[in-house]
């Protein structure tokens, strides 16, 4: 609704880059907290979370890009302005995924238990970057007229104009923030190393697919003409995460 937060002079604060570094040092004090509390380096876990940050931003970036070719192809300096909104949570994911267990392997620490210790941090700062994209009006919804149905306005918004729209942003923002719950109330009464963060993805996976079918943004093509690329990705990321949690299961038994 407010892409730009303030000015000052030349200076140009954007709300959607202000609120992914407040999801930022949120997720990071949480993740040190939560390795203090159990005899994990919070000093690696800062590192880790730096690197996490960079390659995620990139990797978001680089597979927003890929999907919407055609806005770039014309004027590619537009790449560069993550500013203005447009990282694909399942790229940046993927690539902070891979980023952190070759660092975990480097610094020989354990794997599951830090995604365990990071995957709380993670719903907590993705649901502060939602904000930032109802903010700035990217990843917005289709048209509809429920009471609570949202219209944008501002001249900069990267949402469609005077027309009433699914509030996709906050929708996946409660999302987050009730997954964030629900991973903060299981860490202490987990029953295994790996349980909090495939929890994170199979729930995540399952409830971003439904949220997908209310949006009106372009994200590719879709699969068979039926599901977009986010959902085919979400149904095969909580597949994959029910299977491990059986699978970690059965070991810990």
């Amino acid at each position: 609704m407010h892409p730009i937060l303030f000015k000052l002079g030349s200076l140009t604060v954007y709300t959607y880059g202000f609120f992914i570094a407040m999801g930022f040092l949120a997720g990071i004090s949480l993740a040190k907290k939560e390795a203090q509390r159990l005899g994990e380096s919070s000093e690696k876990i800062t590192d880790l979370c730096f690197y996490i940050l960079v390659s995620a931003i990139i990797a978001s970036r680089l597979f927003y890009v890929f999907i919407n070719a055609e806005m770039f192809v014309s004027n590619p300096v537009e790449i560069f302005k993550i500013w203005n909104g447009g990282l694909v949570f399942y790229g940046g994911f993927i690539g902070a995924g891979l980023t952190a267990v070759y660092y975990l392997k480097k610094q020989e620490m354990p794997l599951w238990k830090t995604l365990d210790i990071l995957a709380p941090s993670l719903a907590i700062g993705h649901f502060l970057g939602r904000l930032g994209c109802f903010s700035a009006g990217c990843c917005y919804g289709k048209e509809c007229h429920l009471p609570w149905a949202i219209t944008f306005s501002h001249p900069e918004t990267l949402a469609p104009t005077g027309v009433p729209l699914h509030p996709t942003q906050l929708y996946s923002a409660a999302n987050n923030l009730m997954i964030f719950g629900v991973l903060w109330f299981l860490r202490r009464r987990k029953k295994f190393d790996g349980q909090i963060f495939w929890l994170y993805v199979l729930i995540y996976g399952m409830t971003r697919s439904v949220i997908e079918i209310f949006r009106g943004d372009f994200r590719g093509e879709f699969i068979f003409g039926i599901i977009s690329v986010s959902q085919a990705i979400g149904i095969s990321f909580a597949l994959t995460a029910a299977v491990m949690l059986v699978i970690f299961n059965k070991k810990n038994n």
